[in-house]
């Protein structure tokens, strides 16, 4: 790899430790229940349910963007090598 490919792949990693630390943390605050009030109606309990299920799936978009930008500087790197 090149050390620019090599910066451009630890900027997506930086990035996405980034977006997901608050996520994750958010997301185990709920589960220990520090943001838990008595008396969570259902409603509220879907509506978090629902942001949790969105949340999953932005992450596993960067997770496939990342594993897409990986291959291609490899395959890059493949060409250049040869």
């Amino acid at each position: 790899m090149q050390p620019g490919e090599v910066m451009a792949l630890m900027a997506v990693v930086a990035g996405f430790l980034i977006l997901g630390y608050p996520i994750v943390r958010a997301i185990a605050k709920r589960i220990s229940g520090e943001h838990r009030r008595p008396g969570m109606d259902l409603q509220e309990r879907d509506e978090i349910l629902a942001e949790l299920q969105q949340l999953r799936q932005e992450m596993g978009e960067l997770a496939e963007r990342v594993d897409f930008t990986e291959r291609l500087l490899a395959k890059h790197s493949e060409v250049k090598e040869r």
